[in-house]
C-alpha cells in the first residue's frame, strides 16, 4: 500500500490517505486537482525503520509541513528554543535527553528536561 499525504496552499498536510500502490502522486493531484505527496510509514529522521530506502524524511500527518527544497516532512516545532535538524528534519532540543532511565518533560521557560514524578 502507498500512503499519499493531501496538501494545502501552504504545503502544510491536512490529509493522509492509503492508495494503491501502483498510483504515483501525479496521478492523485491530476485525477482530484488537489496536491499529494507520497509518504512511507516506515520512514522517521530519514531511515526506513526496515532497512529500504526511506522517503521524504518522516511519515507525513495532519499539521507536518511538506518541503519542497528539502523534499520532506517536517513535524510542527514543539517549542521556540528547538532547532531544525537538517540530516533527520526533526526538532532538537537545546539540551540533550537524560539518558538515566527516568521520564522527564521540557520546560521551555528554564530551557531544560525536568523529571516527572510518577
Amino acid at each position: 500500500m502507498a500512503h499519499f499525504a493531501k496538501l494545502d496552499a501552504k504545503n502544510e498536510v491536512i490529509f493522509v490517505t492509503v492508495g494503491r500502490d501502483d498510483e504515483t502522486e501525479g496521478e492523485l493531484t491530476f485525477r482530484t486537482g488537489a496536491i499529494y505527496k507520497q509518504t512511507s510509514y516506515n520512514t522517521r529522521g530519514g531511515v526506513h525503520l526496515l532497512g529500504g530506502t526511506p522517503l521524504r524524511k518522516n511519515y507525513a500527518a495532519v499539521g507536518y509541513a511538506y518541503d519542497a527544497q528539502r523534499d520532506a516532512f517536517i513535524p510542527p516545532q514543539p517549542f521556540p528554543s528547538w532547532t531544525l535538524n537538517e540530516t533527520t528534519c526533526l526538532w532538537d532540543a537545546p539540551v540533550a535527553y537524560p539518558t538515566n532511565g527516568e521520564r522527564y518533560q521540557w520546560d521551555e521557560e528554564t530551557t531544560s528536561w525536568v523529571l516527572i514524578n510518577v
